[in-house]
């Protein structure tokens, strides 16, 4: 996720920043919020609540419908009023921010006292749902996180990130894994896939029916994949540069040795998107172009527009984690995974924070395994030198866009010199990567690009397998000048997306040759099994 950016830290809303209601706009609210309430109060059997939180049978008698429809009054007054501050528009998305984490941490689903579900259970259960919520409520606070899945159920390499492979190459930033092939014939040209750093590779190598790494092997792919070390306190100092220089090129120019070829096919997820294409225009910068095509999943390269992360992030923020973990003071410290984790979460509060809250405190219940939360929850730290040049130069500055703005690995990048095909993809209701964002790197990349936007949120669009037949996805084979008007002239197409990418990559894979076991070549040796030791190392506790 960094397959998405997080800070550890809530937005701050400076005094200087306060700002008012203009008092006709008070007025309307005030006699719509009292409007509302008598209506609540004088035909309370008419109430209809319309809000997941309270759609069990428990909330249907007249006491609790009064209490959660006074609720999500009160939560739609607060919003108008957020709402309605005259205030700059950065401002003001702080505000709502702080406001919606409010009203969702009150909501009275939240509290033995007020949920009816929660009381039913304490007595058909004689107290034991309390207890074992005690129980579970002791042990997420040693981990310092909210279980969202019964991690005892996953083990990678064993039932989960299991498509065969080897590691062929290790440096102190990744291990590289090349896949068993599973067809008789393979395309000639290699395909690398580089994730993100932030959580670990195995998004996409979940299981064997939703593994992007299985699919592309099945399509008759030769592909590698980098694999991120988790961070410890001796890489603090670990930089952007070396990510893109030590960690996406040397992936690069090992892949072309091994697979004896000029160009690869590269995919990026996320920020190990922003990674390939950083590393792609140093190399542009070289007169290097060793991509035959680009791939992005849910990548920033245009800034302008980070969404909900865009209230975390401000001068203010930025300077205080290079104070603390950047290097400023002459000592780099770590991004703590555990923090990055907890703040992501409550980018989706309900469905990601007080779900579980009310499930595995209130209930008692323990919550069932789910491939993509054990994940999710599988963090890893970052180190503060790099992750403090990640958000000044892009959340902050958005220099990535600027030509000859940033030098990187002693180059000055111009993202226009990538002149590779693209294939773009988003996902609709994407909170890290809005894809109106996403779409603009139709204009930063100048290739022949494809754009395609795919249903759901930043990772669930991603793992949409063919087989399962859900969603739908968005195909517009021109581009437009601007993101609404690419979508209006869209068409929506049922199921998966993957069919379409891998029918648009096969014309740049080259031609086939039979299949081969080998796995590296004489310089790079085959050495542990996929899934490798990289990915099971545990974040160490941040400094």
């Amino acid at each position: 996720m960094f397959a998405g950016m997080n800070t550890g830290a809530t937005p701050s809303l400076a005094p200087h920043h306060m700002a008012m209601i203009p008092p006709e706009r008070l007025a309307e609210i005030q006699k719509e919020y009292f409007a509302e309430l008598a209506h609540i109060a004088t035909n309370p059997e008419a109430i209809e609540v319309k809000d997941r939180r309270f759609a069990g049978k428990a909330w249907h008698s007249s006491w609790s419908k009064v209490i959660a429809a006074t609720y999500l009054l009160n939560s739609k007054h607060l919003m108008s009023l957020a709402k309605a501050v005259d205030t700059d528009e950065k401002t003001r998305q702080k505000i709502l921010f702080t406001t919606e984490q409010m009203i969702d941490a009150l909501s009275p689903s939240n509290f033995i006292a007020t949920n009816p579900e929660v009381l039913e259970n304490i007595i058909s259960t004689q107290g034991q749902s309390i207890q074992k919520g005690i129980t579970n409520l002791l042990g997420d606070m040693k981990k310092g996180k909210v279980s969202q899945t019964d991690e005892s159920a996953f083990e990678v390499g064993k039932n989960i990130a299991t498509t065969e492979g080897h590691v062929v190459f290790r440096n102190e930033l990744f291990e590289l894994i090349q896949y068993t092939p599973l067809t008789e014939t393979v395309f000639e040209r290699p395909y690398l896939m580089v994730p993100p750093c932030i959580n670990k590779y195995y998004i996409l190598d979940l299981q064997p029916d939703n593994s992007v790494v299985r699919h592309m092997v099945a399509q008759g792919h030769t592909v590698f994949l980098v694999s991120w070390k988790n961070p410890d306190a001796s890489m603090a100092e670990v930089s952007w540069d070396d990510y893109v220089g030590k960690g996406v090129i040397k992936a690069i120019d090992v892949v072309k040795e091994i697979g004896n070829a000029k160009q690869i096919n590269i995919l990026g997820f996320c920020v190990g998107g922003t990674l390939t294409t950083s590393a792609l225009a140093v190399l542009a910068a070289r007169d290097e172009h060793p991509a035959a095509s680009l791939t992005l999943f849910t990548t920033l390269l245009d800034f302008t527009n980070t969404g909900i992360l865009d209230v975390f992030i401000d001068e203010g923020m930025v300077e205080l984690r290079e104070n603390t973990i950047g290097g400023k003071n002459g000592k780099c410290g770590m991004m703590s995974g555990l923090d990055l984790g907890n703040t992501f979460s409550f980018l989706r509060p309900n469905d990601l924070v007080w779900n579980y809250v009310v499930e595995n405190y209130l209930k008692g219940n323990s919550p069932p395994p789910f491939d993509l939360l054990y994940w999710n929850g599988d963090s890893t730290n970052l180190p503060g030198n790099m992750y403090c040049w990640y958000l000044r130069h892009t959340y902050l500055q958005n220099d990535l866009v600027k030509p000859g703005k940033l030098k990187i690995c002693g180059e000055k990048i111009d993202l226009g010199k990538i002149k590779c095909p693209a294939y773009l993809y988003a996902s609709h209701e994407d909170h890290i990567v809005p894809w109106q964002s996403a779409y603009e790197s139709t204009h930063i990349l100048k290739g022949k690009n494809r754009f395609v936007l795919g249903a759901s949120g930043h990772i669930a669009g991603v793992i949409n397998p063919p087989a399962k037949n859900k969603r739908y996805y968005f195909e517009n084979n021109k581009i437009a000048a601007t993101a609404d008007e690419w979508l209006e002239g869209a068409k929506q197409i049922p199921g998966s997306w993957w069919p379409n990418y891998t029918k648009w990559l096969e014309q740049f894979a080259g031609e086939k040759k039979p299949a081969s076991n080998t796995f590296g070549n004489a310089q790079y040796k085959k050495m542990e099994a996929a899934p490798g030791v990289y990915v099971k190392e545990k974040a160490a506790k941040a400094a």
